[in-house]
């Protein structure tokens, strides 16, 4: 059994990129569909295990099979966002068994996040797994690997302060509005959405004070729940162009496929307000924004990539807590390999002990031979048993002793210490 890993993230892939290859919570069942029958047409790839993670700064593929088909998944999802092979391999990371598992605890922790620490993409990652679940990918690997990312997620978590004093993308924004209007409270806010990006952006700048807030979303029923908490208005989509010059800040985040606001749109409202200027964050994946509008004088469009030098401010001070982190991935890693190698007894040392156990049950066979032979022929059985004993010990050290006589200094050294560690260890009870 293998696992593989494939995706591109913020560091690897421009924001542009990585849009055609997000895929909303409710397109994960089909495409993960599409990407097992895909795999499947080859005999050695059937049935494999799959999982997709896909949030604003990542798109992310997990497998598990018989056989690795890391070509074959890299050439599946380039097709899937209509580009070549070699440009998607050039902004992908392709892992496979242990490094996988690393990088999976890694992001789960919130290691390899655009904020160190941030909390978010746990509960991301763990509605990715409800989802592969729910559609009958993932099998007793994956689940396996994904349960154990939860658990050192946790334990990093509560064990160190990775996740203090981090700035999210909300605060981040808020921080970039207060350098352009000094006074946060005499401006109006338009949220664009309604998800759980827009609910934290909109608790960030609701303790400001803004002058006005208004949520502009799809679904009035779920707009006009959010705009009640913060004691705004909601608005349709469909009433944002003839709007949007009312107000000095726009946050969008949508799951459209398509720019909702358009470069026309802006310059219509930017001609309304006299050019006064317009702070605008886009935190969709795809954009929701035109980038165009970036270039207009007298507004301020920024995009997740862009939010990265703030977000990234106090992660000096958190070097520590990183260290502390990486260890408790490392043991996490260990232990999810052992696992493998034991369940799957191909992989790692398993072939190793089993030789050892055969070779020390030869031995045992060849002494209790002899010593029955001895008995047999009426010898003293103190004497048969302390000449057994002697003779296991000497098969089972023989090939130590003559290791530790045999080379050179250096060789001899490091023999030393690994006879030390296997024959000088203290045992318990138990084990005697």
């Amino acid at each position: 059994m293998s696992v593989w890993a494939l995706g591109i993230n913020h560091t690897t892939a421009p924001l542009d990129l990585r849009g055609r290859f997000a895929f909303a919570i409710d397109q994960i069942a089909p495409t993960l569909h599409g990407l097992r029958q895909a795999l499947g047409q080859s005999s050695q790839h059937r049935n494999v295990e799959t999982a997709i993670i896909s949030t604003c700064n990542r798109t992310e593929i997990y497998c598990a099979g018989d056989q690795p088909a890391l070509d074959h998944t890299l050439g599946w999802l380039a097709h899937s966002g209509g580009v070549s092979t070699e440009l998607l391999r050039s902004h992908s990371y392709i892992l496979e068994d242990g490094p996988v598992a690393r990088h999976a605890f890694r992001v789960a922790s919130g290691l390899d996040s655009m904020v160190l620490g941030e909390a978010q993409i746990l509960g991301q990652m763990k509605d990715a797994v409800r989802a592969a679940e729910s559609a009958g990918a993932l099998g007793t690997t994956l689940n396996q690997l994904f349960q154990r990312s939860f658990a050192v997620a946790k334990e990093v978590r509560t064990s160190t302060e990775i996740g203090a004093h981090s700035i999210s993308m909300a605060a981040a924004a808020v921080r970039l509005a207060s350098q352009l209007f000094e006074d946060l409270g005499k401006t109006r806010v338009l949220f664009v959405g309604a998800g759980e990006m827009i609910e934290l952006c909109a608790t960030h700048f609701a303790a400001r004070n803004p002058k006005q807030i208004a949520i502009a979303n799809r679904t009035l029923e779920r707009g006009e729940k959010l705009a009640t908490r913060f004691g705004g208005e909601v608005m349709r989509l469909s009433d944002l162009p003839d709007r949007l010059h009312e107000f000095d800040i726009v946050v969008s985040c949508t799951a459209s496929s398509l720019p909702i606001v358009g470069l026309g749109a802006v310059e219509r409202a930017l001609k309304k307000r006299r050019h006064r200027p317009m702070f605008m964050v886009d935190l969709a994946v795809p954009r929701d924004i035109e980038p165009e509008v970036k270039q207009l004088e007298d507004v301020y469009l920024y995009t997740v990539d862009d939010l990265a030098s703030v977000v990234q401010t106090a992660q000096a001070n958190r070097q520590a807590a990183v260290a502390q982190a990486e260890a408790i991935i490392d043991a996490g890693v260990q232990s999810f390999m052992h696992w493998m190698d034991q369940r799957h007894p191909e992989h790692g040392v398993v072939p190793l002990i089993r030789q050892i156990q055969d070779q020390a049950d030869a031995w045992r066979a060849i002494e209790l031979d002899r010593a029955r032979k001895r008995l047999a022929k009426g010898e003293d059985i103190d004497t048969v048993l302390d000449a057994l004993s002697r003779g296991l010990a000497q098969k089972m050290l023989h090939g130590t002793l003559a290791e530790l006589r045999a080379g050179d200094a250096s060789t001899r050294e490091q023999t030393a210490r690994t006879a030390s560690r296997l024959f000088l260890r203290s045992q318990s009870k138990n084990s005697l």
